[in-house]
């Protein structure tokens, strides 16, 4: 693994988990960022502590066409609690900003405002200095099945919308990350995310943003049976072959990381469809050795511009959200995955 002196990745947490599948008038409403943004600070392991967020560009945490007096000020409500801020979350989805990137020509070029308007508000936070490195997070706002009826020609049509947003983003001087999730049209199992950006084409600008939780769902070829690199009753040397067969494809394209658990099940909220299940830090059936996993993504993470590290956890509970030892715990995880990476 290569090593950059100096160099060790900052450690940030999500602040959408108070977000993604809350809904207000239920038992699971939205968390304010003031109060992740509380929680996140106030999480200490031996005298360490977050170094930063990331975060979602909607609301009601951000309103995607905020004054720069507004963005500012949440800018300046970061800081105040010695936080940085990461990489953004682009509002690219129906319903907020954007549209499917395999939609109508209004839904796909409102996809692409979208990142313009993400890109807009990266501008006003790294130059008032609360953001200094990070990307923006993407994914093809498109369904399994909807992308099912016409995979080529619907895998070439989100690329080309991938390339429009791209270019917004260079010219900008950022980097756009897919995430990848088994519930995204395109991008649903490691063999299509991976035909996906290699059809964009454009690898300094356009990379892959693996998530544990998700990408472990991949090797069970949840949505796309035929992409399986693993049976159920699999041994563990089964599934590192696996591991090294799915990082190895997708590494060199990986630029943005979330440290995260899985118990090898799906979960969805509110309007969030099913996707990989998030799981605590330490929950007792978590599948994924977090640490060692992590390694197998973040090898020659800084080659690839790759600064920080971020947890996520969505679709948590509101009440495990609310618990100071539940963010103790995610960061002494985060800890561990910064010591073993190969950054010192």
């Amino acid at each position: 693994m290569s090593t950059h002196p100096n160099a060790s990745p900052k450690l940030h947490n999500a602040m959408w988990p108070g977000l993604v599948g809350k809904e207000e008038g239920t038992d699971h409403p939205p968390i304010s960022l003031e109060r992740m943004l509380e929680l996140t600070a106030a999480a200490e392991v031996d005298g360490i502590k977050f170094d930063g967020i990331d975060y979602f560009l909607f609301h009601p945490h951000t309103d995607p066409d905020a004054s720069d007096d507004e963005l500012k000020r949440i800018a300046d409500l970061v800081a105040s609690h010695n936080l940085t801020i990461g990489s953004l979350v682009a509002p690219i989805w129906p319903g907020t900003v954007g549209g499917p990137a395999m939609g109508t020509d209004e839904e796909r070029s409102n996809f692409v405002l979208a990142v313009k308007k993400a890109c807009r508000i990266a501008k006003i936070f790294n130059e008032h200095g609360v953001r200094q490195y990070g990307c923006i997070r993407i994914d093809s706002a498109s369904g399994v099945e909807d992308w099912s009826k016409d995979p080529e020609a619907n895998t070439k049509m989100i690329a080309e919308t991938f390339k429009e947003a791209g270019k917004v983003a260079a010219d900008n001087g950022e980097r756009l990350a897919a995430e990848g999730e088994i519930c995204w049209g395109g991008m649903h199992s490691w063999k299509d995310m991976l035909n996906l950006l290699e059809a964009v084409g454009m690898p300094e600008t356009v990379g892959f943003q693996a998530d544990l939780a998700h990408t472990y769902l991949y090797l069970l070829g949840y949505n796309a049976p035929e992409h399986a690199l693993l049976k159920e009753g699999y041994t563990e040397e089964e599934f590192w072959a696996a591991y090294t067969e799915m990082t190895n494809a997708l590494r060199k394209w990986t630029i943005d990381f979330h440290v995260a658990q899985n118990d090898g099940s799906v979960h969805g909220t509110g309007s969030h469809d099913k996707t990989g299940r998030h799981c605590p830090a330490d929950d007792p059936n978590g599948k994924l050795d977090i640490v060692k996993c992590s390694q197998y993504w973040l090898e020659g993470a800084q080659d690839r511009g790759i600064k920080h590290i971020c947890w996520d956890g969505c679709m948590f509970p509101n009440e495990m959200l609310e618990k100071q030892e539940t963010w103790n715990t995610i960061l002494d995880v985060m800890i561990k995955v910064r010591d073993q990476c190969g950054w010192n």
